[in-house]
């Protein structure tokens, strides 16, 4: 089976085509339609979306406009825009940087709607990415979106309901096509000859929002960012103590649900709601890094280095990494 056969034919184990959804299942090219002349690919700054699109670009491009597209939610390490760079060199094609230009940052969003992290998600994920994505697609005249979905279960599950609710954007998902895990994504990265981003080496499974952390993370990844950044800790400690405050009842980004009910917990406890415990008072579950062990386990070295990297490529523009390991 050739790359392009495997990539039109969804694992049978994998399960994500429903039957509603299958009439926008990906087609060979030859057999698409003239009219429908784009597709998205995007970007998000992790090394998953950055090999999904890759191949979007490998499969696709004989016969479609591929775009790639990042949804820059203001609030991303400044590290992952030299990682665009990188990978806008390597796909010989440049990413296209759309944004939701009502809000200049993300507690503007926080603020306006009084939220952090609810059942129904993160009203940042909603206001930033999702509603900029609708606007951007043009369904009439758009193939398909690709998403840099990797082969986890969770992930297929992402999928497999992105199938159900979205047909009409015929979404495709390469890296569960061609069975591709995070840590392939990893070595794939690499064998570019280009550095993944920074947040993977400091341990995280994402590079998404670190500027502030992400809403979304759960209790371990907080107490990691409490432990390895406590000034970013407890800033958004005092933005959860804010709007707390602001609305008369508890504002959390983490809950525990390990008993089966939801139970709230803040970042750091707050004397106006004695009854709401904070994340010390639960073991969580730390990201497991993708990255193998390089030698500088400890945060205050790690730190120092990326420090010398972003240096380096701001006063430079280059970069060899080798070398300032060896400082």
């Amino acid at each position: 089976m050739t790359p392009l056969e495997l990539f039109h034919h969804l694992d049978k184990d994998v399960k994500v085509v429903t039957k509603k959804a299958k009439r926008s299942q990906c087609v060979k090219p030859e057999r698409i339609e003239k009219e429908m002349k784009r597709v998205i690919a995007w970007w998000s700054g992790g090394i998953a979306s950055a090999v999904a699109c890759q191949k979007a670009i490998e499969l696709f491009s004989s016969d479609y406009n591929v775009e790639v597209v990042f949804i820059d939610t203001k609030n991303e390490h400044e590290d992952t825009y030299r990682f665009l760079d990188d990978c806008s060199n390597i796909y010989k094609k440049e990413i296209k940087v759309i944004s939701n230009e009502k809000y200049s940052n993300i507690k503007e969003v926080w603020r306006k709607y009084n939220s952090l992290n609810v059942a129904k998600g993160a009203i940042c994920s909603s206001q930033l990415k999702k509603d900029v994505r609708v606007k951007y697609q043009d369904i009439e005249n758009d193939y398909s979106q690709v998403f840099g979905f990797d082969y986890s279960k969770s992930e297929q599950n992402r999928a497999k309901n992105m199938l159900k609710n979205y047909p009409e954007i015929n979404p495709n998902f390469p890296l569960i096509d061609f069975k591709y895990t995070k840590e392939d994504c990893i070595k794939e990265v690499e064998s570019w000859g280009i550095r993944v981003p920074l947040t993977y080496e400091l341990g995280f499974r994402n590079n998404n929002c670190f500027k502030t952390g992400c809403v979304q993370g759960g209790i371990g990844y907080w107490q990691k960012i409490k432990r390895d950044f406590p000034e970013k800790f407890r800033d958004m400690a005092n933005i959860e103590r804010e709007l707390s405050i602001k609305n008369g009842k508890p504002i959390t980004i983490c809950s525990d649900q390990s008993k089966g009910k939801k139970v709230r917990l803040f970042l750091e406890a707050m004397d106006e709601f004695p009854d709401v415990l904070d994340i010390s008072s639960k073991k969580g579950r730390e990201p497991e890094t993708l990255m193998e062990c390089n030698g500088f386990c400890s945060t205050e070295e790690q730190l120092d280095l990326f420090d010398d990297i972003l240096t380096e490529i701001k006063e430079t523009n280059t970069l060899n990494l080798k070398e300032l390991r060896k400082k």
